[in-house]
């Protein structure tokens, strides 16, 4: 989940189709499309990309992540050599910290209650460790180690790498100062995911979680800030081309991937962040609004992040009414639709009272007014690029 906020229209309408994908993929692990009678009139491979295609959503959201953070701190500094570290970590725990306490907190006490699904009972997991490992930067790490928590816990893997990449991230610029040694270093990175993942082959949770195939999608997303530092502004036809070749890429990964997987193996993440990547640069390029008829998939996008934490909610409770009913799979399918409205208004409500309000307060308390880069500095930067 981009934990970063937008301004782009594109960008919120690409995070809201990420993050709807991640709801309807738990939803169908325990409520699955195909196995309803929307069967028998849709496609079989449409109803699998709509439930299984979360996982792929996330690193989606990575290089969102990527483009978001780096693009603001070159718009706020001139040059990533100038980020400010207190400022940058600030903006981050202001904007991370008040929802994920809150939900940790909030999932100790449904486990100490004994709240059916919310209970931690692995063997070789215990609470304090999932505290811990939620707030130490680790529990995609924990999980591979000791294998998955409950449903709502699980969810904060994603977060634990994006959090150690925002610690390391402005270190980074500062140590390497130019865009010389910067680029060809993200670009290693970028480029490793597919033998880190394959490397990893032997504990598929690790696999799927490690610290290093999800940085390379985030390092893909920074390269895509510079590139459009590097060149500001794009014809209508190159952000038309992108947005193409965007679009064929990621739908040929969610309609097909296991074709794509027998084709390239762990190379099919190439073409999962790469298209991701030129969606990101077509939306950041293009002039026109979306159709006033998106509005609503932009308001997931700009929910994701109070969404992504607490969806599991409402997907827990609806499938125990579910199963409480009768458990009648031809039927699966009309419990989505109170699904997707209650996990949206939870994710309004969470950004309404807590996050928004905790964030600006945290700012204002540690940072007062907005810390803005010099003008010299920002004429250096972009002399440099």
């Amino acid at each position: 989940m981009a934990v970063t906020r937008s301004r782009n229209a594109g960008i919120d309408l690409l995070r809201g189709f990420s993050i709807l994908l991640v709801v309807l993929h738990h939803l169908g692990l325990r409520i699955p499309l195909k196995k309803s009678l929307l069967a028998d009139v849709l496609p079989m491979g449409l109803l699998r990309a709509l439930n299984y295609n979360g996982y792929e959503a996330v690193f989606v959201f990575f290089v969102i992540s990527g483009f978001l953070i780096a693009s603001n701190a070159l718009q706020r500094y001139g040059t990533l050599a100038q980020v400010d570290l207190r400022a940058f970590y600030v903006r981050r725990f202001s904007r991370i910290a008040p929802c994920l306490l809150v939900l940790v907190a909030a999932l100790s006490a449904l486990h100490l209650l004994g709240v059916q699904d919310y209970v931690i009972q692995r063997e070789g997991q215990s609470l304090p460790r999932a505290i811990v490992a939620a707030l130490g930067f680790h529990l995609n790490w924990y999980e591979g180690m000791t294998g998955y928590l409950p449903g709502n816990w699980d969810v904060l893997w994603s977060l634990s790498i994006e959090e150690v990449f925002y610690l390391g991230f402005p270190i980074a610029c500062l140590l390497t100062r130019r865009a010389s040694i910067l680029v060809p270093l993200l670009l290693l990175l970028a480029l490793s995911l597919p033998i880190t993942r394959a490397a990893l082959v032997a504990n598929e949770i690790w696999q799927e979680k490690a610290y290093l195939p999800g940085m390379a999608a985030i390092a893909t997303g920074v390269l895509g800030a510079l590139m459009a530092a590097r060149w500001p502004a794009a014809s209508r036809r190159t952000a038309a081309l992108l947005g193409c070749l965007g679009a064929v890429g990621l739908g040929w990964v969610m309609l097909d991937g296991s074709g794509l997987w027998h084709l390239l193996r762990n190379g099919y993440m190439l073409v999962l962040t790469s298209s991701a990547l030129w969606l990101v640069l077509a939306s950041h390029y293009a002039t026109g609004r979306p159709s006033r008829g998106w509005e609503w998939l932009r308001s997931w996008g700009r929910l994701s992040y109070e969404i992504y934490l607490s969806h599991m909610f409402v997907v827990f409770a609806l499938v125990r009414a579910y199963k409480a009913s009768g458990h009648d799979v031809a039927l699966g399918f009309l419990w989505y639709l109170p699904a997707l409205p209650l996990c949206w208004l939870l994710g309004w409500l969470i950004e309404r009272y807590l996050s928004t309000p905790a964030e600006r307060w945290l700012r204002r308390r540690w940072l007062g007014a907005e810390r803005q880069a010099p003008a010299a500095a920002i004429a250096q930067g972009l002399a440099q690029r």
